[in-house]
């Protein structure tokens, strides 16, 4: 896999798939049992009888009901956890932080993701670069809207909030991919993790000495309380921007169109009314979110919904069943951009709500707008075979093939 004729995606994608099309049957057969279960974590991660090392215990958290308890309740349910997963290749992010350490270290951070700041980025990298994408799909009257707009664009954005030279973004990409890999194959997450912080040693130093108008630039001189972020702080978080805002708002916006072009309907309806357009971009994510699941880990006895929950256990939070609870939602399983607001897990929720949900959100704004206004004929293209939604843990079709 560290060869350079090897296509990231395509061993993220086979590996992350697992050969699962469509996990919610299952999860709403496990809800209905229960809104929580155990698991035994040596058959989830399929040890072998010669694995000796003990165990935590394990819960899968699947109602709606009992994500929100825990997603919002940071003191029973810590984000520690992710310290001797995710640290190890990410380092000491917002994504392991618990309180008040979380609190202060992301107050920070949003100083570069000011209302300013998105206007500008919307407006001077997001659109043009869209725009650009969708006109070249519409001269050619057919395209691939997975390969060649959804997952390029997003890691193209982060490289240009980030100010780095276009001719870095292959390798930038690349790497990318790699770091995200590193569930299946450690040795090709780890280095492409020091190859990043590399990168990034690289581009932060002049910075501090001379600031430019650019992410890195705010996060080298951005002070709360007289706290400013060393570098390796910062190398942290850059590492985490990459899954959290490129992975995660391909596979979004991917899941949005396919909802849309095999519900054509409700399509055609969004092209006559782009007020719709808010509410078609909530309901895709909760329809189907790029992330289905994050883990917590209780630091106490509790009870979830109802059921028992040791302390020191692993909990599995899955955002996607919890979106699909049919206690709260009619017709759940279904993609209805009409249906009526309700609040969705997808962003999480409580303290460690999505730090980037405003510029998800707005690139998919901005992504929806220009393929409404420049391919008002646009259609699934019925050559194409078995176009579907797969993956467990990340779910997204790996293809789009459309007319228009």
């Amino acid at each position: 896999m560290t060869d350079q004729a090897v296509d990231p995606f395509e061993a993220f994608e086979q590996a992350m798939a697992q050969g699962v099309r469509d996990p919610y049957p299952e999860w709403a057969e496990m809800r209905r049992q229960s809104p929580v279960h155990e698991l035994d974590l040596r058959e989830e991660y399929g040890l072998g009888e010669d694995f000796d090392m003990e165990l935590p215990r394990a819960f899968h958290v699947l109602s709606y009901d009992g994500v929100t308890q825990v997603l919002r309740d940071p003191e029973t349910f810590s984000s520690s956890y992710y310290a001797d997963t995710m640290g190890m290749v990410m380092g000491h992010s917002i994504l392991e932080m618990d309180e008040p350490e979380h609190h202060h270290y992301r107050g920070l951070i949003q100083q570069a993701f000011t209302r300013k700041a998105l206007d500008r980025w919307r407006d001077e990298l997001v659109r043009p670069m869209v725009t650009e994408i969708v006109d070249d799909m519409a001269s050619r009257g057919q395209a691939d809207l997975v390969r060649e707009l959804t997952f390029p664009f997003p890691v193209r954005v982060i490289a240009g909030m980030l100010g780095l030279p276009a001719e870095d973004l292959p390798q930038f990409h690349r790497w990318a991919v790699e770091l995200i890999s590193v569930g299946f194959d450690l040795e090709v997450g780890m280095a492409a993790s020091q190859k990043l912080r590399d990168y990034f040693a690289s581009v932060l130093a002049p910075r501090r000495a001379q600031p430019q108008d650019d992410l890195i630039s705010v996060l080298a001189h951005a002070e709360l309380d007289g706290v400013t972020l060393d570098d390796e702080q910062i190398f942290a978080f850059l590492r985490l921007l990459l899954p959290a805002g490129a992975e995660t708002t391909y596979r979004s916006s991917s899941n949005l169109l396919f909802g849309l072009l095999t519900n054509p309907d409700q399509l055609a309806a969004l092209q006559a009314d782009r007020s719709l357009l808010p509410q078609a971009i909530e309901e895709g994510i909760r329809w189907e979110p790029p992330l289905t699941g994050i883990a917590r880990w209780s630091t106490r006895d509790v009870e979830v919904d109802g059921v028992p929950v040791a302390a020191q256990s692993v909990i599995q939070v899955n955002m996607g069943s919890a979106n699909r609870d049919e206690k709260r939602w009619e017709r759940a399983e279904q993609f209805d951009i009409f249906r009526p607001p309700l609040q969705h897990v997808s962003f999480a929720l409580g303290p460690h709500t999505c730090l980037g949900m405003h510029l998800a959100r707005m690139e998919t704004t901005v992504a929806m707008e220009t393929i409404l206004d420049r391919l008002p004929n646009l259609r699934l293209d019925p050559t194409a075979e078995d176009i579907h939604i797969h993956g467990r843990a990340f779910r997204a079709p790996q293809s789009l093939p459309v007319l228009c």
